[in-house]
């Protein structure tokens, strides 16, 4: 039952910036102990991407802010000090709900100004993180996508997606889908280190294949790379060999970069985990928020080598056919992340 084991909370209701008043509902699941949903009546669906001249799609879509998945380096994190929530604990535990999103979407894609463009998931929280099996938020999202033949994509890291295979591939049919798992490493001490809370990397895996084999152009992210993490050949490897048996139609990676709020709570994390990293952070980051050029470009040949690449010249930047072929498939690729509708300074990931 969607509201089984459910509570709302004495206060009832709340004042967030940006939205008129938020129902505070809480879960009375060992998942979602300390956990607090503030359901939201969202404006509006569609979040135009500022910047978007270097990216390949200009539209998203997020029907939840703050994400349960916990990652140690998640790049959203800033979008919480927003709504006067912090980046840090707030982030994981106070999670925005927008409970009308699929019927807002519907009647923007149903206006006549609308272009048709790729909107895409998952570029700023997961839209599968736990409380979707509770909300199923994203039933509705590809439904109006699918009824409006909308081409779209969704980067996860929750084999729960598996749920709506049928209108997924329904989508891909009509429209152009494509799906990406984000799967930074098989190592269960770095996994449970850095993402305490998402599904185990090797069930992200085998979604993979089960997309593929639905129809479903799927492929991955190694995502973050985190120098002296997860960064070893023989992880990147191991992921790319699995990846690739299972169908992958893309494996592109992605550097670690540190903006905002994630700097702090990145460097409190190793020198807690990782004290004998410290020195060797300051250095890669001392120039802001993203490894420098020789470090990216360590990293991309660390993908290539694992993906069997051809190597390039000294100083060359190849395409990267993996991405290009997903993104046709219908999916931006690894090269976006998308503020929150206040966030007015704007931020992009970059592929290495």
């Amino acid at each position: 039952m969607r509201w089984a084991e459910q509570t709302v909370e004495r206060e009832k209701l709340r004042a967030l910036p940006g939205y008129r008043e938020a129902r505070v509902r809480t879960f009375e699941a060992p998942e979602a102990l300390d956990t607090r949903f503030y359901e939201v009546r969202a404006r509006s669906a569609l979040n135009r991407v500022p910047n978007a001249s270097r990216l390949p799609f200009r539209w998203t879509v997020n029907p939840y802010r703050g994400c349960s998945h916990a990652c140690v380096y998640c790049f959203a994190r800033p979008t919480h000090t927003y709504l006067g929530l912090n980046a840090r604990e707030d982030f994981e535990r106070e999670i925005v709900v927008k409970v009308n999103v699929p019927e807002v979407l519907r009647a923007e894609l149903a206006r006549p100004s609308w272009g048709h463009e790729h909107v895409a998931l998952g570029t700023n929280t997961d839209p599968y993180q736990w409380v979707e099996g509770r909300y199923r938020l994203m039933e509705g999202i590809w439904e109006a996508l699918r009824d409006a033949r909308n081409p779209c994509s969704v980067l996860t890291k929750s084999p729960l997606v598996l749920r709506d295979t049928a209108l997924l591939r329904q989508i891909a049919e009509r429209a152009g889908f494509a799906a990406s798992f984000s799967v930074p490493t098989l190592d269960e001490k770095a996994w449970r280190a850095t993402e305490p809370h998402t599904p185990h990397p090797r069930k992200r895996l085998e979604a993979v294949a089960e997309l593929n084999r639905a129809g479903i152009p799927t492929g991955i992210l190694i995502a973050p790379l985190i120098p002296g993490v997860n960064d070893s050949p023989r992880q990147v490897e191991r992921i790319v060999e699995i990846a690739t048996a299972a169908g992958a139609v893309s494996i592109g990676g992605i550097a670690l970069h540190l903006r905002g709020e994630v700097r702090a709570i990145f460097f409190d994390w190793l020198r807690a985990h990782r004290p004998d990293l410290v020195p060797r952070y300051e250095r890669l980051y001392a120039g802001g928020a993203y490894a420098p050029p020789a470090e990216r470009a360590r990293l991309q040949a660390l993908v290539r080598r694992a993906r069997g690449d051809p190597p390039c010249a000294a100083g060359a930047r190849p395409p990267d056919a993996a991405v290009e072929r997903f993104r046709r498939a219908g999916d931006g690729g690894p090269a976006a992340a998308e503020p929150a509708p206040a966030y007015a300074g704007g931020f992009q990931q970059r592929l290495f």
